[in-house]
């Protein structure tokens, strides 16, 4: 059980996550809080579910996680928050956050997959779907959903990354409040300083892909292409190197390839 008492004493934020909601069961944590009519439209409100019984990931893949022992959540924010006019920056911030707290917390040694996975040795930890309500051009409503898997001891399914949890790399059990708020302290932090400092975040990020350099294939649009993963540009898209130039990848599945 979350014990939501020990989660807000180590909640050190002034808006992320002041708004909390915990449930037992939800469809979807994203689908919750995407619904202008469930309630909870302040910026900043997060939604835990201890089972989805319709976990989502990109491209509407299903994210499976074992009830009770993992991090499922959605944090809303609302036009009057969004500090930065790219909207897709928001997936460096989340799993920059992410990965800090798994270091901080933990000792353990992170590396991030274009565009927002969280790997442990090779293994994916944990990822991010995001989601938004445009209003014209302007984002009204964003949610950023993030799965990851904490005590969650096995997996079955066919995996494009062989998944596992903070408990199989450190060996030990671990509490899920301290590690929530340490998720949504570092959120705050990197989406305030992303306004100030975007070059700053962008770079932490890159240091943390190992990716960046290496022969890649990017599957877009149902199309593979290949090429050289050369950089990130200040948009947070992918620049494909390949023998016409260098093309810009605004969406897709990358491997090693």
């Amino acid at each position: 059980m979350f014990n939501i008492e020990n989660f807000d004493i180590k909640l050190n934020t002034d808006f992320i996550g002041r708004v909390f909601v915990y449930a037992d069961e939800l469809a979807s944590t994203n689908t919750f809080l995407m619904n202008k009519n469930s309630g909870y439209n302040q910026s900043g409100t997060v939604v835990l579910a201890e089972k989805q019984l319709t976990g989502k990931g990109r491209k509407d893949r299903v994210w499976y996680s074992a009830p009770e022992s993992n991090l499922t959540f959605s944090i809303l924010i609302t036009k009057d928050k969004f500090l930065f006019s790219n909207s897709s920056l928001i997936n460096f911030v989340a799993s920059l956050s992410v990965a800090v707290s798994i270091e901080n917390l933990f000792q353990l040694k992170t590396e991030l997959k274009w565009p927002n996975d969280v790997l442990l040795d090779g293994k994916k930890s944990a990822g991010i779907l995001i989601e938004s309500i445009s209003q014209g051009n302007k984002i009204e409503r964003m949610v950023i959903g993030i799965g990851v898997n904490v005590n969650q001891n096995s997996f079955q399914g066919l995996f494009n990354y062989p998944p596992t949890s903070i408990r199989n790399e450190l060996g030990r059990t671990v509490e899920r409040e301290k590690f929530l708020a340490e998720i949504l302290n570092n959120f705050e932090l990197l989406l305030e300083k992303i306004k100030h400092n975007k070059t700053e975040v962008l770079n932490d990020w890159k240091a943390k892909c190992k990716m960046i350099g290496e022969r890649i294939s990017v599957i877009e649009n149902d199309l593979e292409k290949f090429g050289i993963f050369y950089d990130i540009d200040d948009d947070g898209f992918l620049l494909l190197q390949t023998k016409d130039g260098i093309e810009k990848i605004h969406f897709g599945d990358v491997s090693l390839g």
